[in-house]
């Protein structure tokens, strides 16, 4: 059997979207090691799941070069040491360093997952500019080793880096999304009493939080009933941060119900009675938006990559422009007003990610490729 390292950003993203992956590897008689930023000091309770978990540091929604090449050094160190024969990176920076790093270090078989383009496909400007064309340049040099495959979650992702040259089609495989458990996420009849709007997300500007408050705030000037509730908490690593002032402004002004951060979904989307995300960010697959379509939940979201794989505009939501409070607000009055409509659109969507988003078909694919990389460098002595 092999050693695999799983890289990400930060321990609480690999337990809350890569853990199944992790168990099904190790399950095959794996040696598994986890390599992330220990944010919420989960370090212990991976350890207790049965693999090495090797921490690093992670500057997350930072550009310093100090840090960015402590983290390249760092892994390229840990590669080093433990010499696995499969790596997998996920989110950008990991993509970013560990693919340069594994190329250094001749790792066999690397896999360079990317969950979206992030914050970086927003920014404007002279910066924004300079700093895309620094992060294209770094994608190349991760992505250019002949013994890579790379993971996108939608079809716009994958054509924006092959149409630029940074991968071979022949290298890509599209995976949509982490998956869901259909068990966990299961279809409960909605809530009594006013109706619920959910949002749960990173509280990033670019999520759209501001513009569903305001969405709100024009549904209750109309008179139309309804309650905002905010799972999550302001991610403070992240320049694009909704500041906790502004927050608790909201709080206090009421406009919206504040859950803070929440580790059970399937309680919090069993409250709810529509689930929105406005987003402007460069989405994967929303993880809470296959979540909610588990959860037999309608979705207004907005029509942009990654989103409107999952959301089908007037099948199991509403797609919706980014940026435009009008069409969310409207979208949202539809959906409040309509409880039968609501209903067929979660059943839709429970089908739909039953038949390709679920947790155990993206682990399937997921172990293909492991199985086919490893058998394809077996033989292969690193120069």
């Amino acid at each position: 059997m092999a050693r695999i390292a799983i890289v990400t950003n930060a321990d609480w993203y690999f337990w809350s979207h890569r853990l199944p992956i992790a168990s099904a590897a190790l399950e095959r008689g794996h040696e598994v090691f986890v390599v992330a930023g220990e944010e919420r000091g989960l370090g212990e309770r991976i350890r207790a799941a049965g693999f090495e978990f090797l921490p690093i540091p992670v500057e997350r929604g930072s550009m310093r070069l100090a840090g960015e090449l402590t983290m390249l050094r760092e892994l390229r160190q840990i590669y080093r040491r433990i010499r696995p024969q499969l790596v997998h990176h996920i989110a950008v920076k990991p993509v970013i360093h560990g693919g340069i790093a594994a190329r250094l270090e001749k790792v066999p078989a690397v896999i360079n997952a990317l969950a979206g383009q992030g914050h970086v496909s927003g920014a404007h400007g002279l910066r924004g500019l300079l700093l895309r064309s620094a992060v294209m340049l770094a994608y190349r040099a991760a992505f250019g080793g002949r013994r890579t495959r790379a993971i996108f979650q939608n079809p716009e992702d994958l054509e924006f880096f092959v149409s630029r040259g940074v991968v071979r089609r022949s290298r890509t495989v599209l995976i949509r999304g982490s998956g869901v458990d259909l068990e966990t996420f299961a279809a409960v009849p909605e809530p009594p009493g006013v109706p619920a709007i959910v949002f749960a997300s990173r509280l990033l500007k670019s999520k759209g939080v501001g513009e569903l408050v305001e969405a709100c705030g024009r549904l209750h000037a109309n008179s139309t009933a309804c309650r905002l509730l905010i799972a999550g908490e302001p991610d403070t690593a992240n320049p694009d941060a909704i500041p906790q002032t502004l927050l608790q402004s909201w709080v206090e002004q009421g406009s919206v119900e504040w859950l803070g951060r929440r580790d059970d979904m399937p309680a919090v989307l069993a409250a709810a009675n529509i689930v929105a995300l406005p987003s402007r960010y460069g989405e994967g697959v929303p993880k809470i938006l296959i979540e909610a379509a588990a959860a037999g939940r309608a979705i207004v979201t907005t029509d942009s990559p990654g989103c409107r794989e999952i959301v089908r505009d007037g099948v199991n939501g509403r797609l919706v422009p980014r940026g435009d409070v009008a069409s969310l607000t409207s979208a949202l009055a539809e959906l409040l007003a309509d409880p039968a409509l609501r209903a067929r659109m979660g059943q839709a969507g429970r089908a739909l990610v039953a038949a390709e988003f679920s947790e155990q078909l993206v682990v399937r694919r997921t172990m293909e490729l492991y199985d086919e990389l490893l058998a394809e460098h077996a033989h292969e002595v690193p120069s």
